[in-house]
Order: C-alpha cells, then structure tokens, then sequence
C-alpha cells in the first residue's frame, strides 16, 4: 500500500507544478498582449494615447517633429494620453515616436509618420463698401415770426412829381404861328392900303 500512495505523491505534484506553469505563463503573457501604443499624426497636431503598460516599472515616450524635440523624454506608468500641437510648417515633416517600455524592449515602440502641408483658406471677396450717401442738410431752421400784420387796405400815395410845373408866361409853342398870322394881316392891310391910295389919285 506504501507504493502506491508515493505515486499518488508525485501525480500530484507534477499536476500542480504544471497548473503553475500554466498560471505563470498565462500571466507573463498577459502584458505583451495588454500593450497599447496608439497615436495619430494630422497637419497641425500629434495625439498620443499610451494604454495598459505595467506601473510597477518606468516606462519613457519622446517625440520629435523634423528632427526637433516636440516632447522631451517624459517617464508615465500604467498608461500616457496627450495631445501636441506641430509648428506651422510649408512643406510635410516625419514626427518620430519612441515608446520604451521598462518591462522588456519587445514591448517598446519607435515609429514615424509623416505630417501633411495644412491647406490654406481661400482668400474671400472683401465686402464692396457702400456709396457714401449725402449727408443731410445741417442749416437751422429760420426762427423769424410769421408776418401777421394785416394787409394794407388804402391806396398807395400818388408818386410826387419829380419837377414843379412851368409857370404860364404867355409864350407857347404856338406863339410863332400867330406873330406869322398877324405880320400876313399887317402886309395884306397895308397892300390894301397903297392899292386904295393908287386908285383914289387916279380919279383925282
């Protein structure tokens, strides 16, 4: 009964001394597959977003854009997000991350992608400024009383003649045609005369 009792023994220990094998690779195994490096690249910015890495050792990630430091070596635990704006750049730039892990080197990352040109807005139409307009008339308004004097009834004066009027001096504009008539009659009586005077010394 003693033997068999012995193999029973070693059975038994050869099956838990697997199961903890088992256990031990299963739990080994655990954090390679638990890593998870994930970060994007745009034209204007890095995202970066570090999951499930082990927080009882230190774990670095850096990150650099055409060549320059964008994130100087920073030490994280158990997992790292961040977001990096890129400096404005004309042409595409390589952003580099490295990631290493301080659990074992095959867990560790060291990638590049490229960063593209950003497109520039297109220029748009300046507004059309609107026709100045004509600035509205600034003068006061009149403040003279409105004439109520009522309307003047009488008849305006007669104008005053501008010079007195000639005396009567005898003389007119007729005045030589009557001193012709009269001279006429003196000649005519006088005619008359002489042909009576003629005539009365011939009967004589």
């Amino acid at each position: 009964m003693i033997a068999p009792t012995r193999a029973w023994k070693r059975s038994g220990a050869l099956i838990a001394g697997a199961a903890l094998g088992l256990v031990g690779v299963g739990v080994s195994a655990a954090p390679a597959s638990a890593h998870t490096p994930v970060w994007t690249v745009t034209c204007s910015e890095v995202t970066i977003d570090l999951k499930a890495y082990s927080a009882r050792v230190t774990n670095t990630v850096t990150v650099t854009a055409d060549g320059k430091d964008l994130l100087p070596t920073q030490e994280f635990g158990r997992e790292f997000s961040k977001t990096l704006q890129l400096p404005e750049h004309k042409a595409e730039i390589e952003v580099r991350l490295v990631v290493k892990a301080g659990d074992g080197d095959r867990f560790s990352r060291d990638e590049t992608k490229t960063a593209p040109v950003c497109e520039s807005p297109e220029p748009s139409e300046p507004p059309q400024e609107p026709e100045p307009s004509e600035p509205p008339s600034t003068e006061p308004p009149s403040t003279e009383p409105p004439n109520t004097e009522p309307p003047n009834s009488e008849a305006p004066p007669a104008p005053a003649p501008s010079t007195p009027p000639l005396a009567e001096t005898g003389g007119s504009s007729a005045t030589p045609l009557i001193a012709g008539a009269a001279a006429a009659a003196v000649a005519a009586g006088a005619g008359i005369l002489v042909v009576t005077r003629r005539r009365r010394a011939a009967r004589g």
